[in-house]
């Protein structure tokens, strides 16, 4: 069947793992808030968007537990029928009075809120403008929306202004824009301050996904709104649980009438099942941390600027990151899978990231820091990172 020539004709993944320097898919056996292993040996784990330490916080672990002892291991349904619990419902609506919003809407992935919020309120005669580095749920989602698609260069409001201006004359009814607030690859942060007038200029939906940002971003860990200040200024926001929720799952958070709306049309929603209990009590007390310990925010931070100036002062290129999410550019493909088995051997678990995700010769080792790294691990990353990179060559 020539539909699958595709899959027996792709030969580069089998021919990196011959190799020896396949770096995903890696079988964890344990793991610790900042340690996985393998093959029974520890590394720290800096690839890992873990970014509060939650995900072994005693309190977070008992909340798991004790809603498995109420409700069973899954809901087996979707939230629309059978799938939905008290706890959806009370998480909803504390993640509203977090965000600063009337409503919050709660999904079982990240992803699929982007596809249920972006495909359900684009309509056909709409239209949705994407930066280009936008994550991939983020452009999922406008491929199920009936309208039509533009992107704009990374950060590049001009670019944007010139398509808005163009489509006004064209006559495109509704218009959307998505951005991510913390763009997960470069580690830059959305600027909504001039963005959101832009917006209101040209009476576009503004939609930011805070996946990277929720929980440790802003004063209280709101998001990109709140650091910026303009928390009742972002129509809507989306968030997700896999990162400093220490979950899975996904919400929309916005006015009333527009989460009514999607409650009752995101078919990523109504014919999902819904997130289980136990990720829902997660996340419940996670939120309760985050509200009740900002010293863990204040660690993050430190954190993150000890290791952006060492990276700096090491010579490595990190790019335009303000985040705990630091990018290490390494450049060739066959360069940064060396790299990244030598720190991988060397008992440090970094991310690599080829192409399609950057421009070819743009590949990068992609760390991320979470609250809870001790300075002796931080020491054992930045010495591991300058030896091999000594090595390759990288840096000198």
């Amino acid at each position: 069947m020539q539909i699958l020539d595709k899959c027996r004709n792709f030969t580069r993944a089998r021919e990196v793992m011959a190799s020896g320097y396949y770096p995903y898919f890696v079988p964890i056996e344990g793991s610790s808030s900042t340690e996985a292993f393998v093959d029974g040996t520890p590394r720290i784990m800096v690839g890992s968007n873990n970014y509060l330490g939650l995900t072994h916080h005693p309190c977070v672990v008992e909340a798991a537990q004790a809603a498995i002892r109420k409700y069973g291991s899954g809901c087996t349904g979707s939230r629309f029928l059978n799938g939905n619990t008290i706890l959806h419902d009370q998480l909803e609506e504390r993640l509203a009075k977090f965000v600063g919003t009337d409503a919050a809407l709660v999904f079982s992935t990240g992803y699929q809120t982007n596809l249920g919020t972006i495909g359900t309120l684009v309509g056909r005669n709409d239209k949705v403008y994407l930066d280009k580095l936008d994550h991939a749920s983020i452009v999922d989602g406008s491929r199920l929306a009936m309208g039509s698609v533009g992107r704009f260069n990374h950060g590049d409001l001009e670019n944007l202004r010139r398509q808005l201006e163009g489509d006004r004359e064209k006559g495109i009814e509704g218009r959307m824009v998505v951005v991510d607030g913390v763009f997960s690859m470069e580690g830059d942060i959305a600027d909504l301050p001039n963005l959101v007038p832009l917006c209101n200029e040209y009476e576009a939906l503004l939609v930011v996904d805070d996946a990277h940002a929720i929980g440790y971003l802003g004063p209280t860990g709101a998001g990109t709104a709140e650091y910026h200040g303009m928390t009742d200024q972002v129509p809507l926001t989306i968030g997700t649980f896999s990162k400093s929720f220490a979950s899975i799952g996904g919400f929309v958070a916005g006015p009333e009438a527009v989460v009514h709306y999607l409650r009752h049309h995101a078919r990523s929603l109504i014919f999902s099942a819904s997130m289980p209990p136990a990720a829902v009590a997660t996340c419940l007390a996670a939120l309760d941390i985050i509200e009740q310990e900002p010293e863990r925010r204040e660690r993050l931070w430190q954190i993150t600027h000890r290791m952006m100036e060492s990276f700096r002062s090491l010579g490595f290129e990190i790019g335009p990151t303000e985040t705990p999410i630091i990018p290490i550019w390494i450049g060739p493909m066959e360069k940064t899978f060396i790299f990244w088995k030598a720190l991988f051997d060397d008992g440090v678990f970094t991310n690599p990231v080829m192409p399609p995700a950057v421009p070819e010769n743009s590949c990068r080792l992609r760390t991320s820091y979470i609250a809870e790294h001790t300075d002796d691990q931080l020491d054992h990353v930045l010495e591991t990172f300058e030896k091999v990179g000594k090595q390759l060559g990288v840096i000198s």
